[in-house]
């Protein structure tokens, strides 16, 4: 385990985000190798299918992803604390959450999923592709929920690094399954579905043999599953409003997705393919973010005050620098990687994804800034802000969708992002900076203390 409240803050801080990053792509490459081999092998309408249900997924499976982290930000803070007793507990209180949360959602998923399909106005060619997709994928949400819980808590214990290691395993599976699935035994988009589900869990369990094996701090018995009121609630707190805020964010993308619907399976192809570019390109910005919220989190814990600003203030440069250049390199290479998802001769679909790529690209350092505030509140505990700013990524969304997408099209919805990331940057500020003002309050008081203590 690796704890991040001594040393140079910014090794420390791209030491922890590198494997992020790694472990982000290779998290990609889940949802990345059904696109390539849904289109390359069933072809354009079987790949607009897929991509029909990305916000659906990110709707419910998004809210599984904010729910994890927003209960492992506990165990970093108890880590940081070196309260031994305490991660364990956070440990096991997490598990029971997840458990019920799993079972709700995969239920109402389920039971819902063809009436919000209708609702999205998903195209009649595509609807029945959709859904047997995205129903294999609802179904195994409990693969993706104990995947996401495992590696949170071993993240929030300093390993950035061994969740990288499984993942990098469970893409090799996900492309050989895909391949079997689809080419040899003919399952069409279900295939694909079973593929990502199959993986998931074979990462799991080796996150379950590691802990096993190798963290004892991780390691629970029965005595440990035991129902508190407090700290049920103080992981609620925390777990709740993170997994609210990305299902926020992602009713935003349902709604956009809806509007992109009504213009053909071009505009949807394109969008699909752009936002797998997209969410390549912004890898390293997220992952300075979630490395904010343990190495926030953990100083916290051990009242490393000072530490946290300097970390903010160093992760927040080397951000906007990566950001710039992942803007540059998307919107001068990013047709090269759309020929990886369809054929060239697709002309309208290379333009129109050229059209996101120049309008994202060019503000991706807007939503460096906004990672790096919201997972800094979030390590600090202050879950509702960032939640906040969810439904002003929402508004702003859906003003994109229903406004702007009317009136000029694909270019409109274009707009959707970098609007949601300027609208939510702008409610964070406020908190942030009273935060930071409240920190080195903390910071001064503590090296006050220091001094008087050794001067008597």
């Amino acid at each position: 385990m690796k704890e991040l409240t001594h040393g140079n803050p910014a090794k420390l801080i791209i030491l922890f985000a590198l494997p992020l990053f790694v472990g982000n792509v290779f998290q990609q490459f889940y949802s990345m190798v059904d696109m390539v081999v849904v289109g390359q092998t069933l072809g354009k309408d079987a790949l607009a299918a897929v991509g029909a249900t990305s916000s659906v997924s990110f709707l419910i499976i998004g809210f599984a992803q904010g729910l994890t982290a927003g209960l492992s930000i506990i165990t970093a803070q108890r880590f940081g604390a070196k309260d031994a007793q305490g991660v364990r507990k956070s440990f096991a209180t997490s598990i029971m959450i997840s458990l019920g949360v799993t079972v709700v959602l995969t239920t109402l998923s389920l039971l819902f999923l063809r009436p919000l399909l209708l609702l999205m106005q998903t195209p009649p060619e595509l609807l029945n592709q959709a859904q047997e997709f995205i129903s294999v994928i609802l179904a195994g949400i409990f693969a993706s929920m104990s995947f996401n819980l495992l590696s949170n808590m071993v993240r929030a214990l300093g390993d950035s690094r061994t969740p990288l290691f499984f993942l990098a395993f469970a893409v090799v599976i996900n492309v050989v399954l895909d391949l079997v699935f689809i080419i040899y035994f003919h399952m069409g988009v279900a295939g694909a579905g079973f593929a990502t589900v199959i993986a998931q869990v074979s990462a799991s369990l080796m996150c379950v043999w590691f802990i096993r094996r190798k963290i004892p701090l991780l390691q629970i018995s029965r005595k440990h599953f035991t129902f508190d009121k407090q700290d049920f609630r103080a992981h609620l707190n925390a777990a709740l409003p993170m997994g609210f805020q990305s299902s926020i964010i992602a009713i935003g993308a349902v709604i956009l997705q809806s509007a992109l619907n009504t213009l053909g399976t071009d505009v949807v192809a394109a969008q699909t393919t752009a936002n797998r570019i997209d969410q390549f390109a912004i890898l390293p910005m997220m992952s300075f973010g979630i490395t904010m919220a343990t190495f926030t989190a953990q100083n916290l814990g051990a009242k490393e005050y000072g530490r946290i600003l300097r970390g903010v203030k160093q992760c927040l440069m080397m951000s906007i620098a990566f950001s710039i250049l992942a803007g540059v390199l998307v919107i001068t290479c990013g047709h090269f990687f759309v020929a990886l998802f369809v054929s060239r001769s697709e002309v309208q679909v290379f333009e129109l994804a050229q059209t996101y790529f120049n309008i994202n690209g060019s503000l991706y350092w807007v939503l460096a800034i906004l990672f790096i505030l919201r997972y800094t509140l979030q390590g600090l505990g202050q879950a509702k802000i960032p939640t906040i700013a969810g439904i002003m990524e929402l508004v702003m969304r859906s003003f994109a969708a229903i406004i702007l997408t009317h009136a000029f099209g694909f270019a409109g919805a274009a707009f959707a992002s970098p609007l949601a990331w300027i609208g939510s940057t702008a409610v964070l500020l406020a908190s942030y900076f009273k935060a930071m003002r409240h920190l080195k309050k903390l910071d001064h008081e503590q090296q006050v203390h220091l001094q008087i203590k050794s001067e008597a």
